[in-house]
């Protein structure tokens, strides 16, 4: 069984659950969606969706012909300011996650799919909160992850995400790329035999021979030799600027970046919408939508559903059977 969480109640998280079942986007697999049965009730009343809802008694306790959601009764439809950043909204979509990764830790929940969360109005109640990556693996008890952003158009992993730009130079070191090409190779070899990845290089033009900093001669290539010592078809460093094009025109099957931007940027670009966001490493499967809470159309019933379906379908493939 999946656990489908429901983000943030204030923006467009339930409203792209609600459409998303009318749409027949999460009927292919059993499932809960984890969150608070009033605010799903209220958004379904508010838009007007008349979508069956059912509150599951315990998760063998399902209905096909339902939205199944395993209510955590946290809030109430009255604590609601949809497209409003808030404290307790905010601290209950935290908790959402955390509970569906124990449960998945518990071997209750094969997979988790998240919906939107935002780190700024969770940080009004946990100060540390840097993202849903982080959330999970702590919960794990585990520090070797990496995020991966996945399409049919191009696929990227991260050797740093959620830190300064100044620490993301700092977190560039032989060990820690060799542990994301590792953890991409091994994805990725789920589905295509002896996948090709590429490494992106950090400094302009790949430092040039050391002329733009030395991190590709020092870290990155020994990285990428190490794997290939270790049978991997890998590629790198490779200029930031050329990687991604290639990479879009299929000669490769994944970039391995250096930090956040450095992978986000062309993906968004790329495919925004069918973007799904999977965390490698963990014991829990979780992949999410790649996009945020979008307070700005929240409750107005047009955000796209596209981004959950993809990250639905993908953690159905990769669940923990």
């Amino acid at each position: 069984m999946l656990a489908v969480t429901m983000g943030d109640g204030n923006g467009v998280g339930p409203e792209i659950a609600l459409n998303a079942f009318l749409k027949g986007e999460l009927n292919s697999e059993s499932y809960a969606l984890v969150g608070d049965y009033s605010v799903l009730e209220y958004c379904n009343t508010h838009l007007g969706l008349q979508v069956p809802l059912h509150k599951m008694s315990s998760l063998a306790d399902e209905e096909k012909q339902a939205l199944n959601i395993y209510d955590l009764n946290l809030l109430k439809a009255s604590q609601l300011t949809p497209g409003q950043i808030k404290k307790e909204v905010a601290a209950a979509s935290r908790e959402y996650v955390a509970e569906a990764s124990r449960m998945a830790l518990d071997h209750k929940f094969s997979a988790l799919v998240t919906l939107p969360v935002n780190k700024e109005a969770i940080r009004l109640s946990d100060p540390d909160f840097t993202g849903h990556t982080e959330l999970i693996a702590g919960i794990c008890g585990q520090t070797n992850y990496t995020m991966m952003l996945a399409s049919d158009k191009l696929t990227v992993t991260h050797v740093s995400t959620h830190v300064s730009m100044e620490q993301s130079i700092k977190n560039v070191k032989k060990d820690r790329v060799y542990d994301v090409i590792k953890l991409t190779w091994d994805a990725i070899s789920r589905f295509k035999e002896q996948p090709k990845i590429a490494v992106a290089g950090l400094n302009a033009h790949s430092g040039e021979g050391g002329a733009f900093g030395r991190q590709e001669i020092d870290e990155i290539i020994p990285a990428v030799e190490q794997a290939v010592e270790d049978g991997m078809s890998v590629f790198g460093a490779i200029p930031p600027d050329t990687v991604f094009l290639r990479a879009s025109k299929g000669e490769f099957d994944a970039v391995v970046c250096m930090y956040h931007d450095q992978g986000h940027i062309p993906m968004k670009l790329l495919d925004f919408e069918g973007g799904v966001n999977v965390t490698l490493g963990l014991k829990v499967v979780r992949t999410s939508v790649d996009h945020g809470t979008a307070y700005d159309i929240a409750y107005k019933g047009i955000a796209s559903t596209g981004s959950l379906a993809a990250a639905f379908e993908y953690g159905r493939k990769i669940q923990n059977r």
